[in-house]
């Protein structure tokens, strides 16, 4: 289940498999170097199994709910998230209203509630609201390490 991407230069739209969206990519019609993800996607049961599984980098996923006050409060903070580790990570929001089955495989009780993910496994769990600089210190702690 590929993400879609909007090419800045001509404004294509591109599916974009899991294992690239932090990568190099290039636009399907110009050819024009796609930038990396930098705003939190909305993930459906696919998305997120495709993402959390495939992602070269860690992923970062935010399980939250509309009438949540503290949820709508920490979504400034993802989407700073998003936008700093753009190219070194990969954020997701799952909407528990909408999918509480996979809110329920991680034993989502509170929200907001994050998970890091890197290669498909749990990192890192936390409920409650937290800064960006927490969010990007456990991206970062995830990270492979490169030799």
């Amino acid at each position: 289940m590929p993400v879609v991407l909007g090419c800045g230069t001509c404004g294509k739209q591109n599916r974009v498999p899991a294992q690239h969206l932090a990568g190099n990519v290039r636009c399907g019609a110009c050819k024009s170097p796609l930038t990396p993800v930098a705003a939190p996607i909305a993930a459906d049961a696919a998305t997120f199994d495709e993402v959390v599984q495939n992602a070269p980098v860690p992923v970062l996923v935010d399980f939250w709910a509309e009438w949540c006050g503290p949820c709508r409060a920490a979504a400034p903070e993802v989407a700073r998230t998003a936008a700093d580790m753009a190219g070194k990570a990969v954020v997701l929001k799952v909407d528990t209203e909408q999918y509480p089955q996979i809110a329920a495989r991680f034993h989502v009780r509170g929200i907001p509630n994050f998970v890091v993910f890197s290669g498909g496994r749990v990192v890192t769990q936390q409920a409650g609201l937290v800064n960006h600089d927490q969010m990007e210190q456990w991206l970062r702690s995830a990270a492979p390490v490169s030799t």
